[in-house]
């Protein structure tokens, strides 16, 4: 969705999507959207399947029923070709980042790289280093292993891999779980500067309000094993169903909401 809020070309198209495990059903008929150069941040109650969702989408988990489209192509029925084809114009940052903890960040980064391109290894070692700085991190972080690592520096080297092969549309799952406010303010700012310089479109799980202000163009709500509504913040905030507005319009999302200068006044009267 453009800046005015007319729509653009559809990067991500989900319909009558049904998952399940055995005969627990997560999602029945569910449709969803993603516009390009948008971010999306995707939110629910623990067990709603924001997680599953993601990963339907990007193929580790067959869905039972229904369609995706990612780039204008049949993403469940395309031949194997096709499909790496798509892929290589992704990137995922998984919720705990899932960085090889026997290698260097530089490393990790260089993986997608050399499997996918076959570039020369000293290429292959200055484009890591790119993508290392492009994630905010020092440089001698390239040398250092997962462990070696704070939290956020995991966040942002997992990050680093993500954007590897540069990208047009990047899957984040619950980004800034675990950080501090501060750090978690950072990586929103990364975030969307990196989706204004590169781009992007973004496709964001996550339960963080403040993220959902800072960083969400819309967000899509999932309960009762669909999407129930999805907008703008104010669009869905003002939709009536019981769990948006305890979810909106709890202590945390009014803080949340005045955090962020928009109708401050109101949120905190409403909290009085």
């Amino acid at each position: 969705m453009t800046e005015n809020g007319s729509h653009t070309e559809k990067v991500i198209e989900v319909r009558g999507l049904k998952t399940q495990f055995g005969d627990t059903v997560i999602h029945e008929n569910l449709d969803l959207d993603v516009h390009q150069g948008e971010i999306l941040g995707v939110v629910g109650g623990s067990g709603t399947g924001k997680s599953v969702l993601m990963r339907a989408i990007i193929g580790l988990k067959r869905p039972s029923a229904g369609s995706i489209r990612v780039f204008g192509v049949d993403y469940l029925e395309a031949d194997e070709e096709t499909r790496l084809g798509v892929e290589r114009r992704w990137g995922v940052l998984f919720q705990a980042g899932a960085l090889f903890s026997s290698l260097t960040v530089a490393q990790n980064v260089m993986a997608p790289i050399m499997e996918h391109l076959h570039p020369p290894r000293a290429l292959a070692v200055d484009i890591a280093a790119m993508k290392i700085s492009m994630a905010g991190l020092p440089a001698d972080a390239g040398a250092k292993y997962p462990a070696e690592l704070s939290g956020g520096m995991q966040k942002r080297a997992a990050l680093a891999r993500a954007l590897a092969l540069d990208p047009e549309l990047l899957f984040l799952d619950e980004p800034t779980a675990g950080l501090d406010p501060i750090g978690a303010a950072k990586f929103d700012e990364l975030i969307v500067n990196l989706k204004r310089s590169l781009g992007l479109t973004v496709f964001m799980v996550t339960h963080d309000l403040d993220t959902l202000h800072a960083a969400c163009d819309r967000v899509a709500v999932l309960a009762e094993k669909r999407v129930i509504a999805c907008g703008s913040i104010c669009e869905v905030r003002a939709n009536p169903h019981p769990w948006i507005q305890e979810y909106f319009g709890g202590v945390r999302g009014r803080a949340a909401l005045a955090s962020k200068g928009v109708g401050a006044d109101a949120a905190r009267q409403e909290a009085q």
